[in-house]
């Protein structure tokens, strides 16, 4: 892939055997797109606050890092783009949401997108997306016999319409073990573990279609999604939230301990990758 890329699309790229994918950190949301629209807040309510800062140090150790600026309103670039439910009989939001994922709408009556500003939005921003991280894992695996795939997420602790009680803090997603060794996920796992932080493997969120469609182990990709509940690194009130209240600030002194055990797994993932195993 040449280096010219759109300008919501931000790669930074490394020689280590890491993929980092922010697919849900973007707030952008272009005037060609606002319309209809409840408000802008409710439009960057559910984004993955703060992650870009929270693995801001993943350049340092070598690793890629692919980032959309584009809110996930837009397009989601990790739902499957043929509409197939990832979670079937769950609720869940759609490439193109049309509610928050407490269910209020995002769109007034009748505003929502149709299916040919679906597939605009799909030409225009998702499969660049995707196109990018292929890419680059095509670029890695030419030098290293395993790359891993890191795909960092981020929800608040409770949302009764998408799961009961409080979520843990850690959310490792292999899709039932399929998508990377399951050597990695223990090591991941342990680290979780160590760290004094709740934890749980492939729960309700088992990796959304970025882990999915990259995930091969077989042919040494090895992808892993990491879902965080938001109180593990920003001080989250528990429960609803209102404009104004949310997002909290970053804080990166609050932020330390769960960003520390967040070093270790990506470093973890770079032994994995770089062992002959």
């Amino acid at each position: 892939m040449s280096g010219v890329h759109p300008d919501w699309l931000t790669i930074i790229r490394g020689d280590a055997p890491l993929v980092v994918s922010l697919p849900h950190t973007g707030t952008e949301i272009p005037a060609a797109y606002e319309r209809g629209l409840v408000s802008p807040w409710l439009a960057r309510k559910d984004a993955d606050w703060w992650i870009e800062q929270l693995y801001d140090f993943a350049g340092d150790l070598g690793a890629t890092v692919i980032r959309t600026a584009i809110s996930r309103t837009v397009i989601d670039v990790n739902r499957d783009p043929s509409g197939v439910s990832l979670y079937p009989g769950q609720a869940t939001t759609e490439l193109c949401p049309t509610t928050t994922f407490d269910g209020e709408p995002l769109y007034e009556p009748e505003a929502e997108p149709t299916t040919e500003e679906i597939a605009e939005r799909r030409t225009r921003f998702f499969d660049p997306y995707h196109a990018t991280l292929r890419a680059e894992i095509e670029r890695l695996r030419s030098k290293h016999a395993k790359v891993v795939v890191y795909d960092c997420h981020s929800i608040r602790s409770v949302i009764p319409r998408l799961f009961d009680g409080t979520l843990p803090h850690f959310n490792i997603g292999t899709n039932g073990g399929t998508t990377c060794s399951r050597s990695l996920s223990d090591a991941i796992e342990e680290i979780c573990v160590s760290s004094g932080f709740s934890h749980v493997v492939n729960g309700r969120f088992k990796g959304g279609y970025i882990t999915r469609s990259l995930g091969k182990p077989d042919a040494g990709v090895h992808a892993v999604q990491m879902e965080l509940a938001c109180r593990g690194y920003m001080r989250e009130p528990l429960g609803p939230v209102s404009e104004g209240e949310w997002p909290t600030p970053y804080d990166g002194v609050y932020a330390a301990p769960m960003r520390s055990a967040l070093t270790l797994i990506f470093q973890t993932c770079l032994t994995f990758a770089r062992s002959k195993a």
